[in-house]
């Protein structure tokens, strides 16, 4: 058994304080719903950060007399540790520290803090925090809800959580008002952990150990350099819940609230309790969840419509008549090789590819147009909505309008900057970089970016190649070649697969490391820029073979006699069934492919992760408190991967869906399962974040905006020109509705003395290998398509801007309600008088004595309804001075 060494530090002179052991610490039991063990050893304070640093026993033992170079540095970071504590006891902070020897003869010492009432008002005024002024009913009812109840469906997605956090206007917290508040007589747990987390870490990132002007300042660079190995909140207690009889729900603390109704897989089908997230994780997390389960529910009427056009597709397809023609044809079209004759290739019967006709009619039918039409509306009319969804939620956690304050520097750049300049905003001396030599980094950086985009390409040639000299003996072999092209586009897509998860990773870590180097000063410019380096890379990595089969492939081909070339191999054209086929098979395979690798790394990883966290740190397995618990979980690694994966899948679902109708029905199944992953990530494998505040989901928003509109603009030249939709429709109405002939219509004869016998091939060409007047008429309708198809979809997404306020008007009342109970809550009470004498002297004929003084008052501001306290109780919170029967 380990012996846990427990020193007090009360004495604000003393570095070691008293040392106490014993086996194990008893605490008393604690009267909240938190695990005991989140309270200092009197069970009454909380402890709301914890920072951990270890030390080796025999480095400790060892005399100082023998002090080599390694010795130095650490003792210069024990100096610094000592001056960082020291400077946190002058903040008035309680700690509590607690050494733990473990197996591998270290020494964890966990340092818990503490922030008192005083503190705690201070930086809350500071920090500009909301405080409750007046509770009211939460309003937590979505469009689903109303939709079921109109129809008087039973919803099997509602389910009641214990403990729901109540809402309230709020207003900024002011200590000197602090009686007008709701609950300001409870100071315990008048701040929530979230809030006392943010307060917290607020003190540990301005605290000093150093010299300010080198930047030796704040928790997040002493744990860069290794003095402390690590700081974070506390969970509020274990996850999993332990059934005894006699405990009620409403007994559970907040993380097995969210275990128990969120995070599990059975609770896959039910409304994520967003109050509860934003109450025990803050709202940036919170925003992101909303955001994901957003996006999911609006999947489900564009899954359904993608699988009914599918399904349109299968019971139709029998009745194709171009797949008829193809399947009927027996000798009669004689196609040209598809490669060289020289290297093996031979003259095949278009009779040979009857299935693969049949199975590109399944991606090529006018339901496939209106789903792409449907599609661009759907995705503008889902932003415009998550736009009204996000002021809604911004107001309802108080972040409407939050704009953080002036910005500290990074620990990364305040480390390595070599200059002092004085900030224009605070006049305060900080560490800077010339912004002319920054400039020229992130020049250097873009040339680094085009230089990866380039490896894209070569990559992507590479791919064409891999298909084209993979095809060649398939099509040599009588068994394979009706296949041939299929089972080398599903190899090709395979293998640009794994080339692009494999440079993906790649590209990240150079990203940062290069956005590193750019020595960015704040943190928000440091994610901006490393935000828009990974996406706009990792758009080319994705999407550019799909943009090479959507418009590029089969276009540069050439014709027998002419045919265009690459390393002296022929350039591939599309198969008998069109390139929009070929579309459908690459966009499935690296959708869903990503879709699968990503999952198992979001279910392996951290499990891998936390195994050698638990086999580095090497803690008795026998009552482990609930610091020891957090510490052996692994960092969180923030939302950036999050909001990526998410946001390529919407650009797979929206700029190629005419080439896949399924692709918002997979992206429905993975967003279910997305869900859960991250929810279980947060709740039971990451320690707990520090809270941040946030009112939208910020630069992704834009990009989801820049998307949208590329999606209108992809699908209109996928439609006219990759899709049939149009030649057929020219075919019909020039020649014959019913398309009879269109087969032989489309394919030309080869010139004279090109190939050894006569044969056809695909292109709308004379046989002497001009384009007919049906090639270019047919040209002059895909652009006209393409421009009216632009025009009106745009035009009637304008409209739907105009006709959808971003703030519904309820809200726009409720704000109002808010900003007036603020105004009058807060007023001093001077004004108040002055307000009575002004009405008294309107009203000189009062029989009342000083009933005058109050029916004007409340004329005057309005009438108020009680509060609720926590206790069930009500009050009246408009002004201290006013007696309590006369507030209403």
């Amino acid at each position: 058994m380990l012996d846990r060494c427990f020193c007090v530090q009360d004495d604000e002179d003393s570095d070691q304080g008293l040392i106490m052991r014993e086996s194990f610490p008893t605490y008393p039991e604690p009267t909240t719903t938190d695990d005991s063990s989140t309270f200092f050893r009197d069970g009454r304070r909380k402890i709301d950060f914890v920072l951990v640093y270890e030390e080796n026993t025999r480095r400790s033992r060892r005399s100082t007399l023998l002090e080599t170079s390694g010795d130095r540095k650490t003792n210069k970071l024990d100096t610094w540790r000592q001056r960082f504590m020291a400077n946190l006891r002058r903040e008035g902070l309680d700690m509590e520290e607690e050494v733990i020897e473990t197996s591998n003869k270290k020494l964890l010492c966990f340092i818990k803090l503490h922030a008192t009432w005083p503190i705690l008002c201070h930086y809350a005024e500071e920090m500009n925090m909301r405080a409750p002024l007046q509770a009211h009913p939460n309003p937590s009812v979505n469009w689903s809800q109303l939709v079921l109840k109109a129809l008087r469906l039973p919803n099997i997605m509602h389910e009641e959580v214990p403990n729901k956090p109540l809402d309230y206007y709020t207003c900024p917290f002011k200590k000197s008002k602090l009686d007008r508040f709701l609950g300001c007589d409870d100071r315990e747990n008048y701040f929530t952990n979230v809030q006392r987390g943010r307060i917290l870490y607020e003190i540990l990132s301005t605290a000093l150990f150093g010299k300010k002007k080198k930047g030796e300042v704040g928790i997040d660079r002493l744990v860069e350099e290794g003095v402390f190995s690590s700081a974070f909140p506390l969970h509020d207690g274990p996850y999993e819940v332990r059934k005894k009889k006699g405990v009620t729900e409403n007994a559970l603390n907040a993380r097995q609230v969210l275990y128990e109704y969120w995070a599990r897989w059975g609770k896959w089908y039910k409304y994520q309790p967003l109050d509860h997230i934003r109450e025990y994780f803050g709202e940036k997390i919170a925003i992101y969840f909303a955001w994901l389960g957003f996006y999911t529910g609006w999947l489900l009427p564009a899954a359904l419509v993608g699988l009914l056009v599918f399904l349109y597709g299968l019971c139709t397809m029998h009745s194709n008549q171009l797949a008829a023609e193809v399947c009927n044809s027996g000798g009669e079209f004689n196609m040209c090789p598809l490669c060289d004759i020289d290297v093996g290739c031979n003259f095949w019967n278009l009779s040979e590819v009857c299935s693969y006709a049949q199975l590109a009619y399944l991606f090529d039918h006018p339901g496939t147009v209106f789903y792409a039409v449907f599609m661009s509306f759907w995705a503008v009319t889902f932003l415009e909505y998550w736009k009204r969804k996000s002021v809604s939620l911004a107001h309802h956690w108080d972040c409407m309008g939050f704009q953080e304050e002036e910005e500290r520097p990074r620990p990364e750049f305040a480390a390595r900057a070599p200059f002092l300049e004085r900030n224009p905003v605070t006049g305060i001396q900080e560490p800077s970089f010339p912004s002319s030599l920054r400039n020229k980094r992130v020049a250097a950086g873009i040339g680094i970016i085009f230089l990866m985009i380039s490896l894209v390409i070569i990559f992507i040639v590479a791919v064409i190649i891999y298909r084209v000299l993979v095809s060649i003996p398939l099509f040599q072999n009588s068994t394979f070649r009706a296949q041939a092209q299929a089972i080398a586009n599903m190899t090709g897509a395979v293998v640009n697969l794994i080339l692009i998860m494999a440079m993906s990773r790649v590209y990240e870590k150079l990203a940062f490391r290069l956005t590193t180097w750019e020595m960015h000063r704040t943190q928000t410019e440091f994610d901006d820029n490393l935000t828009f380096k990974v996406f706009i890379f990792q758009f080319v990595n994705f999407y550019s073979s799909i943009f090479y089969i959507a418009f590029f492939k089969g276009r540069f081909v050439g014709y027998p006699g002419n045919y265009t070339r690459i390393l002296r191999l022929r350039n591939e054209d599309c198969s008998a069934g069109g390139c929009l086929i070929e579309l459908a098979q690459q966009l499935a395979v690296i959708m869903i492919g990503k879709q699968i690798i990503n999952n198992a790394q979001e279910i392996f990883v951290p499990k891998m992760k936390a195994w050698w966290q638990k086999k580095q740190v090497q803690l008795s397995k026998m009552h482990r408190t609930r610091w020891e618990e957090d510490y052996q979980l692994i960092d969180s690694e923030g939302l950036f991967q999050e909001y990526l994966e998410m946001v390529l899948q919407f650009g797979f679902i929206t700029i190629f869906v005419a080439a896949f109708p399924l692709a918002p029905l997979f992206a429905l199944l993975n967003n279910w399962v997305e869900i859960r992953l991250d929810a279980q990530k947060f709740v039971c494998e990451t320690r707990r974040i520090v809270a941040e505040r946030a009112e939208n989901i910020g630069i992704w928003f834009k990009i989801l905006d820049m998307l949208a509109h590329l999606a209108v603009i992809s699908n209109a030249f996928l439609i006219a020109f990759t899709s049939e939709f149009l030649p057929k429709l020219l075919y019909q109405y020039e020649y014959d509705w019913n398309l009879v002939g269109y087969v032989n219509f489309t394919l030309a004869y080869a010139p004279p003395e090109t190939m050894p016998q006569q044969c056809r091939y695909r292109g709308l060409r004379d046989e002497r290998g001009n384009h007919t007047p049906f090639f270019w008429r047919l040209l002059a309708v895909r652009l006209a398509f393409v421009i009216v198809f632009e025009h009106v979809v745009f035009g009637i997404c304008r409209m739907i801007d105009v006709l959808v306020p971003d703030i519904p008007e309820s809200l726009e009342l409720k704000i109002k309600r808010e900003r007036y109970l603020a105004k009058q809550a807060l007023q001093d009470s001077d004004t108040f008088m002055k307000v009575a004498a002004r009405k008294e002297d309107d009203d000189d004929d009062d029989p009342l004595p000083n009933g005058g003084m109050v029916l004007d008052l409340t004329a005057e501001l309005g009438t108020l309804p009680l509060a609720e306290t926590k206790d069930g109780s009500t009050s009246c919170h408009l002004d201290g001075q006013l007696p309590e029967p006369e507030c209403h």
